[in-house]
């Protein structure tokens, strides 16, 4: 069901800011990316997102039109983004049936916790692919139909051709910042992030004289995510989430939603090759992934990653 405004978007931002915009989104169905895609559609914005997971993907889109009357959301399953053709063919139907794309969020994504010692060249291939492959995947496919947006709303150096308008042709590349100091359990999301930052930053060059913006959003630790869920590990006693952190505390999705409204509105035009991090400053203190893996003695122990929480790779990350 929607959700109130102040859940998912600050009060700064003006009501119809991407009216007739469209935004395609991978991983649009995840907690993250869907508050972005939540935040563009009130604003004003038609979406497509896509997923692994049909039931859910479809679910999500129903969830995020209802937040706007008129709202328009295609919701794609069964979209592996390691599938150039899958992505190829989602994106076809999104431009057909929207009217284009104007907006990119890469945002699909994989992980789980293992020491090397248990991380597999599988399992560490997988996920290379889904961030890496993935992100080059839907940029590769998406690109001609940015360009096309870009004629369309952009006048010389990606400034809207109007005040109505708005700008058009932008990439968000959604990331992390555990590759900024490496992180113990770690070492295949971090080759991966730090992959996918450097795809942006190319993207960037590339494309910029073309009038495309490309920039990262990296979020730390977001409350009420997967993620979180998944790799926040146990509180100790007495703690409360997010105390350790510069700022004391978790972050919101509401708080990535505003960033990427930032990233895509008329206040970012002259912003590309650059990222944005939403941590509250956490990375500046980040040493591994939860007390219930304590660093260093957790690797020391030999002991094996089991019982993460929301994880469904429990005992079978080394399997992947």
């Amino acid at each position: 069901m929607p959700l109130k405004k102040s859940e998912f978007l600050s009060h700064v931002w003006q009501d119809g800011l991407f009216k007739g915009k469209v935004v395609f989104c991978t991983g649009g169905n995840g907690t993250i990316c869907s508050a972005q895609v939540r935040a563009l559609v009130y604003l004003g914005a038609n979406a497509c997102i896509v997923g692994r997971n049909e039931q859910k993907t479809l679910d999500m889109a129903k969830d995020l039109a209802a937040q706007r009357q008129g709202a328009k959301v295609i919701g794609i399953g069964n979209i592996d983004v390691r599938d150039i053709d899958l992505l190829s063919k989602a994106a076809e139907r999104c431009a057909k049936e929207l009217g284009g794309i104007d907006f990119l969020i890469a945002g699909a994504a994989g992980n789980f916790l293992a020491p090397m010692a248990q991380l597999s060249a599988n399992a560490f291939k997988t996920v290379m692919d889904i961030d890496v492959l993935g992100s080059y995947n839907v940029t590769k496919v998406c690109i001609p139909y940015l360009l096309e947006s870009v004629k369309k709303y952009n006048s010389q150096g990606g400034l809207p051709k109007s005040d109505t308008a708005g700008p058009s042709g932008r990439i968000i590349y959604v990331s992390a910042t555990m590759h900024y100091t490496g992180m113990a359990l770690q070492t295949h999301v971090v080759a991966a992030k730090a992959a996918v930052d450097a795809i942006s930053h190319n993207v960037a060059l590339e494309y910029g004289p073309l009038g495309i913006t490309s920039n990262i959003i990296a979020p730390g630790p977001i409350a009420g995510t997967e993620g979180m869920d998944r790799l926040g590990g146990k509180l100790r006693a007495n703690e409360r989430p997010g105390q350790r952190l510069p700022l004391g505390r978790w972050g919101s999705i509401k708080e990535i939603a505003d960033a990427t409204v930032w990233l895509f509105s008329d206040a970012a035009n002259y912003v590309t090759g650059q990222t944005t991090i939403v941590d509250g400053g956490a990375w500046h203190v980040q040493t591994g992934p939860g007390s219930s893996f304590p660093y260093p003695d957790f690797l020391l122990s030999g002991q094996q990653v089991t019982g993460v929480g929301g994880s469904k790779r429990k005992e079978t990350s080394s399997k992947l």
